[in-house]
């Protein structure tokens, strides 16, 4: 099934999340190589692709998991949690309709 990882970055993060940055696109790199991903990738703070100093707001996944459980304990190992660059998260099934 689908989930929805959604995760809200705390204020000041944005130096951890350019150090962690590698390792957490390496581990969601491996859902994509696995072919589990449908859509991924940061929400810039401002109305812009590239935010600069502003930052993120935050980031959101799409990806296939085996149970809720199973994405919940992939997004407590990623480094966006477990260096504090996400403030909270939250994991929901997902259903794609469109496209």
């Amino acid at each position: 099934m689908l989930y929805v990882i959604i995760g809200r970055d705390a204020p000041g993060s944005l130096p951890i999340r350019r150090r962690v940055r590698a390792e957490h696109l390496a581990r969601a790199r491996e859902l994509v190589d696995a072919g589990r991903i449908v859509i991924a990738g940061p929400c810039p703070a401002i109305d812009s692709a590239d935010p600069g100093e502003v930052g993120f707001a935050g980031s959101v996944i799409i990806a296939e998991f085996p149970s809720l459980e199973a994405a919940r304990e992939w997004v407590a190992a990623d480094p966006y949690v477990t260096e504090g660059v996400f403030e909270s998260h939250e994991v929901r099934p997902f259903v794609k309709v469109l496209p």
